[in-house]
């Protein structure tokens, strides 16, 4: 490989990045505690940090790869999307997408107490960027990663712990 051809690989590669929303956590439980909740979705639900999980339409009661549910949805008017598992490494990885393209995704690292959290709204696989910029997908989503990981700790939280 030349050397120009490497600078502009990794110029994609960096351009390439900043279509991943991500946000980080340490959670107090382990990666297949936390891997079974989100491998059920009728917890997404009580998960989301966005406000538009209402429920589950239609769904295994364990996700695997390749299986689908159908959430119902609220982002201005209620409706319903189906997505897709498309990365599955239990105890380390889920990840889901719909029609859109886009994946949500978790990664889960055991940490000394528990458990290193990633959540990741990847759109560079999206089927329409440009929409998902000007509806500020990227922006909104950022925010709900964080909240959804606010979420998921306190799930797992010692309720006799006053931290």
């Amino acid at each position: 490989m030349r050397k120009t051809d490497a600078v502009v690989d990794d110029r994609v590669d960096v351009l390439d990045d900043v279509r991943v929303e991500r946000a980080v956590r340490f959670v107090a439980a382990t990666p297949q505690e936390i891997f079974d909740l989100l491998a059920d979705p009728r917890q997404h639900v009580h998960l989301d940090g966005s406000g538009s999980v209402r429920g589950v339409a239609e769904a295994p009661a364990r996700l695997e790869l390749g299986s689908t549910f159908q959430m119902s949805m609220h982002l201005g008017v209620p409706y319903r999307i189906t997505s897709t598992v498309v990365e599955f490494d239990e105890p380390a990885q889920i990840g889901w997408r719909h029609m859109g393209g886009h994946i949500w995704r978790y990664r889960l690292r055991a940490v000394e107490g528990g458990t290193e959290v990633t959540e990741e709204f990847d759109w560079r696989p999206s089927r329409a960027p440009l929409m998902l910029r000007l509806m500020q997908a990227p922006r909104r989503n950022a925010a709900a990663l964080e909240a959804t990981l606010d979420r998921l700790a306190e799930h797992f939280a010692d309720p006799d712990d006053p931290d």
